[in-house]
């Protein structure tokens, strides 16, 4: 059996691409974490540091984003999900745990619906499975156009004021130029074709009831971008779903209250522990 190489900024060729990622600790079901838009994996540090002791977990950056770089494509959630089940072909994993944070959670529920046996749970973090309505594509065309004739300067400030907590944006300022520095990192191309994968996605609300898998859905109280009731929709349309809210946080929960989130994330790992190992028992007494 081949023994996976551990560490970070770890490199593999997905779709003629070189997509960076890191791969921690050990586990028999890992953890895929896809960050949200305009982000990068290093946005999921907190969490696997929290994990690598208990579970093996893996963040990759996606097409155009971070060290993943990619100049050339035309985005759309489609060639998101598609680099997904080829990376993890790749690293010989037969099925993964999904956990994507906006974008990342668009992403999961595109390759829950066309690849849906390649995922043993799955965990849906400040998301949500509607498409764009008319005025809201409408409006990030305009800001595409807007990008392209004054550069990313306004939509980048505008973006990261928009995702933290109003108490973040005063009491965690350096949180706050950690994430502006991932996102002004990115390159035009990146930010205008991301906003093009965003306002040309399907919706996913139409298959949430066939989604047999257990399934965590985290959100942040005062989500501006992918409000909490939108969490609580699929919380009801997925069977079983569980839902937590994190209190003073916004759209990217996981680095406001890291403790609240890893708590949650953990206690749904350990859940799906015990029950992969009934299973398990289950089905040795049905073959005995």
């Amino acid at each position: 059996m081949k023994i996976p190489v551990k560490g970070h900024d770890l490199a593999v060729n997905v779709n003629g691409l070189n997509l960076l990622y890191d791969d921690v600790g050990e586990g028999l079901i890992p953890i895929v974490f896809l960050h949200g838009f305009p982000f990068d994996k290093t946005m999921w540090k907190e969490q696997l540091d929290f994990l690598k002791t208990t579970h093996r977990a893996i963040a990759c950056d996606i097409r155009g984003f971070g060290k993943s770089t990619d100049e050339e494509s035309h985005l759309s959630m489609d060639l998101f999900a598609n680099d997904l089940i080829l990376f993890i072909d790749k690293l010989g994993l037969e099925k993964v745990i999904i956990c994507g944070l906006s974008m990342g959670g668009y992403i999961a529920l595109n390759a829950i619906k066309r690849f849906p046996s390649r995922f043993q749970a799955l965990i849906l973090c400040d998301t949500q499975c509607i498409a764009d309505s008319y005025e809201a594509k409408v409006k990030r065309y305009k800001t595409i156009g807007d990008i392209k004739e004054y550069g990313v300067t306004n939509f980048n400030e505008g973006f990261i004021k928009n995702v933290f907590h109003k108490d973040s944006i005063t009491n965690k300022p350096e949180l706050v130029e950690q994430l502006r520095n991932v996102v002004f990192a990115n390159s035009q191309h990146s930010i205008t074709q991301g906003l093009v994968a965003l306002a040309e996605r399907s919706e996913t609300c139409s298959i949430l009831d066939e989604i047999t898998i257990p399934t965590l859905i985290i959100c942040g109280n005062e989500d501006a971008i992918t409000p909490l009731d939108e969490s609580k929709f699929m919380n009801k349309q997925i069977k079983g779903s569980v839902l937590h809210i994190i209190n003073n946080a916004g759209h990217v929960s996981n680095l406001e209250e890291p403790a609240q989130f890893n708590k949650y994330l953990y206690n749904f790992l350990m859940d799906l522990n015990d029950f992969n190992g009934k299973e398990l028992i289950e089905k040795k007494k049905g073959n005995s």
